[in-house]
This record gives structure tokens, C-alpha cells and sequence, in this order.
């Protein structure tokens, strides 16, 4: 066995267990899928193709994009772009799962498909060499700075303890569509980061955040504009040096995307596959207590498929 062999076994142990809980055994969607299954699902977990593809299989299952968006639809597509990286990296969302996000929109009538993020590193170079100003373009959307406090506005946080309101990137509320599409990852701060992390990209002051108890404000702004649609990229998950990384020897390829309609239920399901209980991120289970969603996966109806 050589040293990235091993590195990679060491480091995805977890990451491998908590895949057989959330994925299970893959062929078609399976029978033993709990909850109801003539309505939509409350959770679909596929694995095993590109990204693009993965995506299209999913999102089937909520009978397409058509579902979410509607004819002349302004919607908003959030990926996390924050880190000067490139795709092989992992430490932002895959492009091509972007692009393809974008074009099944166009596809379901929308009017106008806007993509940003309020990155950490220069938003120039995250934006070129996270390969998602290319996708985007590619796709025919528009790709927004969030670099300047003069795009974000003051939006109250219903149900926030700590983060009462806000400066929120005027692109999210407007948009009649709100998806999101984080990357699974290692986080120095939350130990991972899935979809309410990923909301801290659409606000202006982050320091606030980190301030005053970062896991209760993660939590708070998901009862500012809940996603419509989340979809967690799963495809190179960094298991350590999160969030920038350091090198691919920080990654296990899992070639998997999970999504959701609740955050809350996504990011459980997002810590499963990482291999931890949801209730050991702190910000998931203030969420819960919050009755933003319910970390439980039981009973829930779960299409599983493989590509």
C-alpha cells in the first residue's frame, strides 16, 4: 500500500461508514426506502457518476426542475465559491454540478439565473479558478459580485436568538427561487460544512457571526429565507485542513450529491455520510430545536440511487 493509498483510507474510514447509513445498497430506488413514496420524496442521496449526471437522476425524483421553477422565474443558484482553489481541490462547489444546475432552470421556463458568493479569497480569482465563472457563462447565466456592502440589505431574521437581522445580498431577496448548492467538506471552526453553512456566503458581516457564537448564528439565518432546493455536493469531500484544504491528499472521491427540500434534514443526512451524528454539529442540532427540521432520518421517504 502507498502513502496516498493509505492517507486516503485513514482519512475516509468515517467518511465510508457513514455512507452505508445514508446511502445504502444502490441499484435502482429502493423498496426499503421508508415513509410515503406516491408524493415527492423528503430526501434523495445518489451516487456513483459525474456530477452532471448525478444531478440529472436526481432531480427526477421531484418530477424535475418544473417543480421549483416556474415560467419566467428569477432564481438565485448558491454555490460555494469562497476559496482560491481549483475543482480538483475540493474546496468549493463542482462547476459542472453548477452548470448543470443553471441549465435544468433555463429548461423549467426561468426568466434569469444569477450565481455568487461573498467569497474569502479574492472573489476575481475564486470566481476563474474555481471553474464556476466558466460554468456559468457556459450556461448562459449571470455571475454577480458579492465584493460590495452596496448590493447587500438590512432583512430581519425571524426566529434568530443571536442574529437578529442581517445584510443580505439583494440577489436573494429578490429572487423568487432560492437554491443551494454547498460542498461537503472539513471546516476548521464547525468541523464540517454542508448547506446552513454555506448561507454565511450571502451576508455581508461574517465576523458578526464569528463573534457571537458561530453555531447558533449558522442556525439563525436558516429561518432568514429557507433554501427551496438544497443539493450538497459530495463528489470530493475533504475530510481534514477544511475549508481552503492543502492538497487532493485531503479529499475522498465519493462521487455523491444528496438533496432536499429541508436544510435541515440535508445537513443531517450530509453528516451521515461524513460518518458523525448530526447532533455532534452543534448548529444542526440548534436548528432542530429551533423546529427548522428534524435531524432524524427515520421514517422518512429516502430514493437512493445509483448512476
Amino acid at each position: 500500500m502507498d502513502r496516498r493509498e493509505f492517507v486516503h483510507k485513514a482519512i475516509g474510514g468515517g467518511v465510508i461508514l457513514g455512507s452505508s447509513l445514508v446511502l445504502g445498497e444502490f441499484g435502482t430506488v429502493l423498496a426499503r426506502s421508508l415513509g410515503q413514496k406516491s408524493g415527492l420524496p423528503d430526501l434523495v442521496a445518489v451516487r456513483g457518476g459525474e456530477p452532471d449526471l448525478m444531478f440529472d437522476r436526481a432531480i427526477e425524483m421531484y418530477g424535475g426542475m418544473s417543480h421549483f421553477v416556474k415560467k419566467g422565474a428569477r432564481v438565485l443558484v448558491k454555490p460555494n465559491i469562497g476559496w482560491d482553489v481549483t475543482p480538483e481541490r475540493g474546496g468549493d462547489t463542482h462547476p459542472a454540478l453548477v452548470k448543470r444546475v443553471i441549465e435544468h432552470c433555463y429548461n423549467a421556463g426561468a426568466k434569469e439565473v444569477c450565481v455568487f458568493d461573498h467569497t474569502c479569497d479574492d472573489w476575481h480569482r475564486c470566481y476563474k479558478n474555481s471553474g464556476i465563472e466558466q460554468a456559468v457563462n457556459d450556461a448562459n447565466g449571470k455571475i454577480v459580485s458579492g465584493d460590495s456592502e452596496g448590493y447587500y440589505q438590512t432583512a430581519e431574521v425571524p426566529k434568530g436568538k443571536k442574529l437578529t437581522q442581517a445584510k443580505v445580498h439583494e440577489l436573494l431577496l429578490g429572487a423568487d427561487v432560492f437554491i443551494n448548492v454547498p460542498v461537503l467538506k472539513h471546516h476548521g471552526s464547525t468541523r464540517l460544512t454542508a448547506g446552513m453553512k454555506n448561507l454565511m456566503g450571502v451576508v455581508w458581516d461574517r465576523e458578526f457571526w464569528h463573534r457571537n457564537d458561530l453555531h447558533q448564528c449558522i442556525a439563525d439565518m436558516a429561518s432568514c429565507r429557507r433554501p427551496d432546493l438544497t443539493v450538497i455536493d459530495a463528489y470530493n469531500v475533504m475530510k481534514r485542513n477544511g475549508p481552503r484544504g492543502i492538497s487532493k491528499d485531503d479529499l475522498v472521491t465519493m462521487k455523491s450529491q444528496i438533496l432536499s427540500t429541508n436544510l435541515v434534514t440535508a445537513d443531517a443526512a450530509a453528516a451521515k455520510l461524513w460518518g458523525i451524528e448530526p447532533k455532534e454539529i452543534p448548529h444542526i442540532a440548534i436548528a432542530e430545536g429551533m423546529g427548522l427540521g428534524s435531524v432524524s432520518l427515520e421514517g422518512l421517504d429516502i430514493r437512493r440511487l445509483k448512476v
